[in-house]
């Protein structure tokens, strides 16, 4: 994984309970949070994985309205995906940010939180 070439993304896998917040604010969240422009290499690059059609028509016009917003100066680089497998990482990659004092690279608002 370190070295490319897998395919594969490290990422966060969400559960969520839909009558506690909806997949829209969850989408939103992301989108304020994470700066969708950042280009990284692979194994780092923004996307939403996706688990249903209306979970993809949700992340794509949430992708869209944000881009015709101007509220961004460069070209959204997120990807919106079928979801695949999720596997966990290894012990030592778990809470790997808190573990080793990183700040986290793609964060457009950092500190800033939006209660759901």
């Amino acid at each position: 994984m370190c070295r490319g070439g897998t395919g594969h993304a490290e990422t966060v896998e969400v559960e969520f309970d839909p009558t506690q917040v909806s997949y829209r604010q969850l989408v939103e969240l992301f989108f304020d949070l994470h700066d969708p422009t950042a280009e990284m290499d692979a194994q780092y690059r923004s996307a939403i994985f996706t688990h249903s059609p209306e979970q993809r028509a949700e992340a794509l016009a949430a992708r869209d309205r944000l881009q015709r917003s101007g509220e961004l100066e460069g070209k959204i680089a997120t990807e919106v995906v079928p979801a695949g497998p999720f596997w966990p990482a290894e012990a030592y990659h778990q809470q790997y940010l808190e573990k080793g004092g990183f700040a986290p690279a793609c964060h457009r608002r950092s500190g800033t939180r939006t209660t759901l």
